[in-house]
């Protein structure tokens, strides 16, 4: 699993759901701290990934429904209505260079799927 590293002393958790609640390539929406996050669930083994739920195309909050894949390795999300993927890890459009989407820190401990929410100072 490739995932961003968080300093764990600026970030708090926010526990989502069991992992088994995410269905194997597909994703969930959770509100995390009042923000939309689309959680997804790549394979059927504990590799999960989050981006923000906001589709920069539509302008809808509708990412957690799009279509898992890759492309050349790269895990992605299709966007569920004009279908412009989206990089799983680092957010950034794959269609479109100019843009990318908020990616959030996520684990899974004691099979629990966690979002990590910096804290301000």
């Amino acid at each position: 699993m490739v995932q961003a590293l968080v300093r764990e002393t600026n970030a708090t958790w926010v526990d989502i759901c069991p992992l088994d609640a995410i269905a194997p390539n597909t994703g969930v929406c959770a509100l995390v701290k009042g923000e939309q996050v689309a959680i997804f669930r790549v394979g059927n083994e504990a590799d999960v990934f989050a981006l923000s739920n906001y589709d920069p195309f539509s302008k809808a909050f509708v990412l957690s429904r799009g279509i898992i894949g890759d492309r050349n390795g790269i895990p992605k999300v299709a966007a569920p209505i004009y279908k412009q993927n989206f990089n799983l890890i680092t957010g950034q459009c794959l269609d479109d260079e100019t843009v990318s989407i908020p990616t959030f820190t996520v684990r899974v401990v004691e099979e629990r799927v966690q979002v990590a929410v910096e804290e301000v100072a």
